[in-house]
């Protein structure tokens, strides 16, 4: 049984850091590409960051680049997501995602044209809350 489970949110103020964790089992970690969206109230769920199953290439929506870090450890079955500089904007569930590929074109499609019902697995999600 495939389980994928967010941990790591939390409140912060603007500004601050936070760092969400996301731990996998019951898959070949090592072959799937992963990625963070999020969701805010009343808003669609929207792609975060995405990785490659070798962690070499990595993708950003426009929104958190330069601010957010998608990494993975493969030893461990995990995938992190390094947030500074928060703004309240960021306030949103975050969930952790995977698809099965080892290619660049895995990961890059997670950005968009695989789209949400394209994962093969999803977390729960872990809330982000920015206060201004």
């Amino acid at each position: 049984q495939v389980q994928v489970v967010e941990s790591g949110g939390g409140l912060v103020q603007a500004g601050g850091s936070l760092r969400l964790s996301c731990a996998a089992s019951g898959l070949t970690f090592s072959t799937y590409a992963m990625a963070w969206f999020r969701q805010a109230p009343g808003k669609e769920r929207e792609f975060v960051a995405s990785i490659t199953a070798s962690g070499g290439w990595t993708f950003y929506a426009d929104s958190v680049k330069g601010r957010f870090t998608i990494s993975r450890d493969n030893a461990k079955r995990a995938v992190y997501l390094q947030m500074v500089s928060l703004k309240p904007e960021d306030t949103a569930d975050y969930y952790c995602a995977a698809r099965g590929g080892s290619s660049r074109a895995t990961a890059q499609g997670m950005m968009g044209s695989f789209g949400p019902g394209g994962m093969d697995y999803w977390g729960k999600g872990t809330l982000v809350t920015v206060s201004s």
